[in-house]
């Protein structure tokens, strides 16, 4: 070991005295010897800050809007006002003492609530409940609304897609759903409201935040999210589907966004069941040329998943998800990597792509001679976003999955733009384009950060997010990465849906 070392000095020492007579020596010594080069902790520290900088600065330079932008879009059918509270908060005050997880389907009391959280926050993980009891959900809501620090926002998939696309003045967007006076006076005045969505009472929904690290009992959640819950009727039972789906002759949109699908899982077999073929009759009803996007949500039901997969994906044009919804609808429908229980950490690239395609194949038009409309698939996870989508279809794709990683970055953080210093890269810098073989290894490029790869007539658009560190607030996100997804996108006129 002495002799390493003293040979390591001595080197040191020829290097800095031939450096006074040669400053180009030193490297050229280094790369005939072939040692490392050695950087300080702060020279490491600015390199990795500089990666991110790189990054939000290609996004600036690479974004570009579509030749063909959307003029009318056309959104429904869930919107209702959000409370959101501290999660640990407003069960402490509750009364209720920390235990140990355990999931529920339907949350029938404050116990179940308390179990459904934990089992959640454990793991991270996003997820949306519904409260049969409603007595007991009225009283838990009055005590959210009333704790310190509360605060009430729009809510609702559709309502929170209709804000975002309400941020670009030259889109005209129409939103129908149960709208309450509340939710009326809190949406974006561009949006408009046919009279027959208004109703006298708002739908409330209770968002329990929790940051990563806090910890409740024994239980420590590794990320920020939040669980949702609430017991919510008119949006439970789609009721107002019927109402969108009549107003869109006379708007005549150039795109339809439909959410809500997953709020009537809560309301028992046998109504879901029935509402799923009238909402499968309304929306073939819809005409043939104006696309259709469909916003999922988390679910439970097995069942109830597969009959979505099987009845209503092959009706609509797009889908967007995150990595809880993409597993689960592998395991409602038997498909890759349906054994795995849940993601370990961030979700594996290649496991992610083979579920992607799989569904494109089994409900999709990746088969020119299928009768589906699906082409396009907007997945979006903690630390990188995927756009899958049949060739021929869609436009701008890269762009699109670059505007929507931007603005999961600038809005978790409160912000209006990327600010580097207060987001990280969690994304790996490679990684494969399948979990089996034959696959591709593949790269991200911080200078060009959106890596694409094909898999027969299926492409895929990947691209970091610059994960903000403290985020602020996690409800909605996937509704404005969609959003800003679409956006940016651009339906190619030759292959007509």
């Amino acid at each position: 070991m002495w002799r390493k070392a003293s040979a390591a000095a001595l080197l040191a020492l020829a290097v800095g005295y031939f450096y006074h007579g040669s400053p180009d020596l030193p490297e050229q010594i280094l790369q005939y010897i072939s040692l490392p080069s050695f950087q300080s902790s702060s020279q490491s520290e600015n390199s990795q800050s500089s990666l991110e900088q790189v990054i939000a600065g290609a996004w600036e330079r690479l974004i570009t809007q579509p030749t063909r932008q959307w003029g009318k879009v056309a959104v429904g059918v869930n919107a209702c006002v959000d409370v959101v509270v501290s999660g640990v908060g407003l069960l402490q005050a509750l009364a209720v003492d920390p235990g140990t997880g355990l999931d529920h389907e339907v949350l029938h009391s404050k116990e179940d609530l308390k179990e459904a959280f934990i089992h959640y926050m454990g793991r991270g993980a996003a997820a949306e409940r519904f409260f049969s009891d409603k007595e007991v959900f009225q009283r838990i809501a009055r005590a959210a609304a009333e704790y310190p620090g509360a605060k009430l926002y729009v809510g609702g998939n559709a309502a929170l897609i209709g804000q975002k696309l309400a941020t670009y003045p030259d889109l005209m967007v129409l939103l129908c759903g149960p709208v309450g006076p509340k939710l009326h006076e809190m949406l974006d005045e561009q949006i408009v409201v046919p009279p027959e969505s208004l109703q006298e009472t708002d739908e409330f929904h209770l968002i329990l935040e929790y940051k990563a690290g806090e910890r409740w009992g024994s239980t420590q959640a590794p990320q920020a999210n939040r669980f949702i819950f609430s017991h919510d009727v008119s949006n439970g039972e789609m009721s107002s589907l019927e109402t969108f789906v009549a107003s869109l002759d006379e708007f005549q949109p150039d795109l339809v966004v439909l959410s809500g699908l997953h709020m009537m899982e809560g309301q028992g077999r046998e109504l879901w069941e029935e509402r799923l073929k009238e909402a499968v009759s309304a929306i073939s009803d819809i005409h043939k040329d104006i696309p259709i996007h469909l916003e999922l949500a988390s679910m439970t039901d097995k069942d109830y998943m597969n009959s979505i997969m099987q009845e209503v994906m092959p009706i609509v044009s797009s889908i967007g998800l995150n990595e809880q919804e993409l597993l689960f609808l592998s395991q409602a429908g038997d498909g890759p990597h349906a054994d795995l229980a849940a993601w370990k950490g961030i979700p594996d690239m290649g496991r992610v792509s083979d579920i992607l395609l799989w569904i494109l194949e089994q409900h999709g038009r990746s088969d020119p001679a299928s009768e589906a409309d699906l082409t396009r698939i907007h997945f979006h996870t903690l630390a990188y976003h995927v756009l899958a989508t049949v060739d021929g279809y869609w436009g701008n794709q890269a762009a699109a999955v670059m505007a929507g990683a931007r603005v999961a970055s600038s809005q978790s953080c409160g912000l209006q733009a990327v600010d580097v210093s207060k987001v990280e890269l969690k994304a790996p810098l490679e990684f494969h384009s399948s979990h089996s073989e034959p696959r591709e290894k593949l790269s991200l490029n911080p200078t060009e950060p959106v890596t694409v790869w094909h898999r027969g007539n299926v492409t895929f658009h990947l691209t970091p997010v610059l994960v903000c560190k403290q985020p602020l607030r996690t409800v909605g996100l996937g509704d404005a990465i969609s959003a800003e997804g679409l956006i940016y996108s651009e339906l190619k006129t030759q292959q007509p849906f």
